[in-house]
């Protein structure tokens, strides 16, 4: 390929990052928190930091599901709004309504009563690193408290994705900065017990969470409601809540393969990470602390992958076909080069974060490693992420699902349960061996692009 077709000129890299910077800063604060939320609980012990990490495990499969259910209509939210069509977008975000209590209704019936069962899975019993039943009663403890939090946090993202889908990336960015410092700032007074409150621990992180999720919620929807000039989604919204069966049919389509492909991805993820810790709770809270070190850092390519859906998406519904692949292949390329300069920051600077968290000198040492496995595999990531954003983008989401979901379950999953339980194999090379699986899925990524397919208009 001619490598100058993979570069942009100035002016299409100040409107990538016009519209990229605003999702990084947003991701990148979340994250940021998250990190902290994360160093917080690992000050009061391996067995606390390990709970919470399981719990949020479970949560994590809830968040994918429902970042699925809201992208089928949001490629079509995308396409109504380069096609300058108000009511299209008022009858996508109405589908987006329905979808979120519907997952929220499936979450609760499945988190609420089966949660113990779910935690159990990540232990096990005769571990000599650390106290099984405490594990235990922690994760119980702060996922009761962490499920309420669910509640504001899919209203927020019916509103916030639409407002980026619709080019307002600044107010959702703003409405998660105050909400990630509210959620700093009560995780620090109620796990640690801070002037007049009292000392929850594992219990204050959740309620943390749950004050920072209502304020953010409360921030997005107001301004929204507010601004009907710049979010016209919203003149009319509740005025009916009808939806053209036909268009619902569209969206179901395209939206069904997204939320089985997220579903199955993120159990497939959270699997892996059970088979992680069948070497102990010395791998359990490594893998917690190496995961939430590399989200700071992936925030680049995963803010690049909503950069395609947006730019991409708006090409592709204005009929710009060509402009479309065009861009595409220079955000893919951008993506790549710049994840290769951070990810080799973050191998250097690994034995440094892992030095923050009061855990034994052995999940130290190993969480370590393994961040610099994340890094290594960065560029890659990135690669396989944006493909994945790109054939979405065009509507192809059952390819998307056979890229995603079906290669996780058909290659990645069976290969991690095999070495992890008719094998002796250490914790280091299984997570290698697991991590490197997604090399192959950039050449399948690399083929779909370069065919050209996923290029369509959809409305």
């Amino acid at each position: 390929m001619n490598v100058k077709k993979l570069v942009g000129s100035k002016a299409f890299y100040k409107m990538v990052l016009g519209i990229t910077i605003p999702i990084i800063i947003q991701n990148g604060i979340t994250n940021f928190v998250n990190l902290l939320d994360n160093i917080m609980v690992g000050r009061l012990g391996t067995e606390q930091l390990s709970g919470v990490g399981i719990a949020n495990q479970l949560i994590f499969v809830f968040t994918l599901c429902l970042f699925g259910g809201l992208s089928g209509a949001g490629i079509f939210t995308a396409q109504f709004f380069g096609k300058q069509d108000t009511e299209g977008m008022r009858y996508t975000v109405r589908f987006k309504l329905y979808t979120a209590l519907l997952i929220l209704a499936a979450g609760g019936l499945i988190l609420i009563p089966f949660g113990d069962r779910l935690i159990t899975l990540f232990l096990t019993e005769g571990d000599a690193t650390g106290d099984v039943a405490l594990t235990l009663a922690y994760g119980r403890e702060y996922l009761r408290i962490a499920l309420i939090a669910l509640i504001p946090m899919s209203l927020t993202q019916v509103y916030a994705n639409t407002l980026r889908e619709t080019g307002q990336t600044v107010p959702p960015m703003v409405s998660s900065i105050v909400a990630v410092a509210t959620n700093a700032l009560f995780n620090y007074l109620l796990i640690f017990g801070v002037g007049p409150f009292p000392a929850f621990g594992v219990v204050g992180a959740a309620l943390g969470t749950v004050i920072a999720r209502v304020v953010e919620l409360l921030i997005v929807v107001i301004w929204s409601h507010t601004h009907p000039g710049r979010a016209s989604f919203v003149k009319g919204l509740f005025a009916s809540l009808r939806i053209p069966r036909r268009l619902v049919g569209q969206i179901v389509v395209k939206t069904l393969p997204l939320m089985l492909n997220e579903f199955l991805w993120s159990s497939g993820m959270t699997v892996l990470n059970q088979c992680y810790s069948t070497r102990g709770l010395v791998a359990v809270a490594a893998v917690n602390i190496a995961v939430t070190i590399s989200n700071v850092f992936n925030i680049v390519y995963m803010s690049m992958g909503s950069a395609v859906s947006i730019i991409v998406g708006n090409q592709l519904g204005a009929g710009q076909i060509e402009e479309a692949k065009d861009t595409d292949r220079k955000i893919l390329a951008f993506s790549c080069v710049l994840c290769l300069g951070i990810g080799s920051v973050m191998a250097v600077l690994a034995p440094l974060f892992t030095s923050i968290y009061n855990v034994t000198d052995a999940v130290k040492e190993l969480a370590a490693v393994l961040i610099v496995v994340y890094a290594a595999m960065m560029p890659f990531s990135s690669f396989a992420h944006n493909c994945y954003f790109t054939l979405r983008s065009g509507g192809q989401t059952f390819i998307t699902f056979l890229f995603d979901s079906a290669f996780v379950w058909g290659v990645s999953v069976p290969v991690g349960l095999i070495l992890s339980r008719m094998t002796a194999l250490p914790i280091i090379p299984l997570f290698v061996i697991c991590m490197s699986l997604e090399l192959f899925k950039c050449v399948i990524g690399l083929f779909m692009l370069k065919s050209g397919k996923w290029a369509k208009k959809l409305v």
